[in-house]
């Protein structure tokens, strides 16, 4: 086990979203290269953004390592920008609608996520993509909604996303104009848009990458994201930046998420890549900064049920931002079970916000795997070829002692299994499927 270094250590925070916090705290740091945190004991609890989660015990293995620490805070590293700890779920209007988006369907879609009860397993903020703008900004530089889509402008939205508990997404780019050329870009105007946005009450700015002067996403990121702290209001940052210059490794620094991919489309290769290339930066996700993969494609058609069932669980065991993409006012009852299904949702949201790791990696076989809350270990078995087959997951794979005991939870069954397993869990996946499970300890 890597020591611990204990020391005594008066800690005081300001930042101008996060009020001053001081507290005398027994620290624990533990370093490692997949665990970086700064963890402190304590017999005190904090309510602040500054802080995140609190269990008697946290048990992070990659690799068959092992650290125990008592009553933890996970400290984070202050952002300039607002600290959001856990992931954000919510609708984004590109994957289904492209450019075809009007004010109206933007409030069916709010209405429905009331009328549906997903607003109430967390999905809250409705996100507008691409297109919303006018191309030409007016006399005084300013961002302008399309009057012919939207035309009672976006703070009415935004007043209206409010009024139903949810929160208004925006989108715009770090270039000169937007990705589909129909609408200004920020470049040169961060400062002014990030102001505009604030005062009609934007909760969220998804940014892109296209059309801009050549210059390093590093350099163009983070002037928005100053911008955006300056601005006055809380503002969740995603950056789509496609993964092209690794923003996993400075995004923490910048914004709240982080594409870590290309776009995704609505099939099986292209959903199953994106998941192996996401988790190639699990290292760098944190409380507070998350790999993202893209939006969710379940509703759109383009896979099998089975499929989506891999989609779902493999983008909530990953902690990656839950972003539906379909049209939520059209949903068959089938979607409806997959994107609502509150046992998976809670590993997604689990107080620890450990990205899973591949275990294991067999042919067409694999093990996904992360530590939970209250002394858990989260397992995706997954079947990705297509013929029937039975798998096996191993408690080595996963760095728990082998003869522990542990009674498994069927997260998609939602079934406690009668058997008790020790050592190893197997079970009969068809093509293209998979296996999650809880585990817990019970002796």
């Amino acid at each position: 086990m890597t020591p611990l270094i204990r020391r005594l250590v008066r800690f005081s925070v300001s930042s101008h979203f996060l009020p001053t916090l001081s507290a005398t705290l027994y620290c624990s740091s533990i370093f490692s290269q997949n665990w970086k945190y700064l963890i402190a004991e304590s017999s005190e609890s904090f309510e602040s953004e500054a802080f995140f989660g609190s269990s008697p015990l946290i048990q992070y293995r990659p690799k068959m390592a092992h650290y125990s620490v008592q009553y933890f805070y996970v400290l984070l590293k202050f952002h300039t920008c607002f600290v959001y700890p856990i992931r954000i779920c919510r609708w984004n209007s590109w994957n289904h609608f492209g450019c075809d988006i009007d004010e109206k369907m933007v409030k069916e879609t709010a209405d429905a996520l009331v009328s549906t009860g997903l607003s109430k397993l967390g999905y809250v903020y409705v996100n507008i993509d691409d297109c919303w703008a006018e191309i030409a900004r007016d006399d005084k530089g300013n961002i302008m909604p399309k009057n012919s889509t939207f035309p009672s402008g976006i703070k009415a939205l935004a007043d209206y996303a409010h009024s139903k508990g949810l929160k208004l997404g925006i989108y715009g780019d770090a270039g000169y104009y937007t990705c589909s050329k129909t609408m200004p870009g920020s470049l040169g105007f961060e400062e002014q848009d990030a102001k505009t946005f604030a005062s009609w009450g934007i909760d969220y700015l998804k940014y892109d990458n296209c059309h801009h002067d050549g210059s390093k996403p590093i350099e163009r990121y983070p002037v928005m994201s100053k911008a955006l702290k300056k601005a006055g209001r809380p503002i969740f940052f995603s950056l789509c930046e496609w993964g092209e210059m690794h923003p996993a490794e400075w995004g923490f620094h910048v914004g709240n998420s982080w594409r870590t991919t290309c776009d995704i489309t609505d099939t099986w290769e292209s959903m199953i890549s994106r998941a192996d290339q996401n988790e190639l930066y699990a290292q760098y996700a944190r409380p507070g900064g998350w790999n993202d993969p893209d939006m969710l494609e379940i509703g759109n058609g383009g896979m099998t049920k089975d499929e989506y069932i891999v989609h779902f669980s493999l983008w909530a065991i990953s902690k990656a931002p839950l972003l539906l993409g379909c049209d939520i006012r059209n949903m068959t009852q089938e979607t409806i079970e997959i994107i609502s299904n509150k046992e998976v949702i809670a590993v997604n949201q689990d107080s620890y916000g450990i990205q899973a790791r591949k275990a294991r990696m067999h042919g067409d076989e694999e093990i996904w795997v992360a530590p939970l809350s209250s002394y858990r270990t989260v397992v995706v078995i997954l079947n990705r070829g297509s013929v029937r087959y039975s798998v096996t997951a191993f408690w080595e794979d996963m760095g728990l002692d082998p003869n522990t005991v542990v009674e498994a939870r069927d997260l998609w069954e939602h079934k406690t299994l009668k058997n008790r397993f020790v050592g190893n869990i197997t079970t009969m996946l068809n093509p293209h499927s998979c296996k999650m499970y809880v585990l817990k300890p019970i002796s």
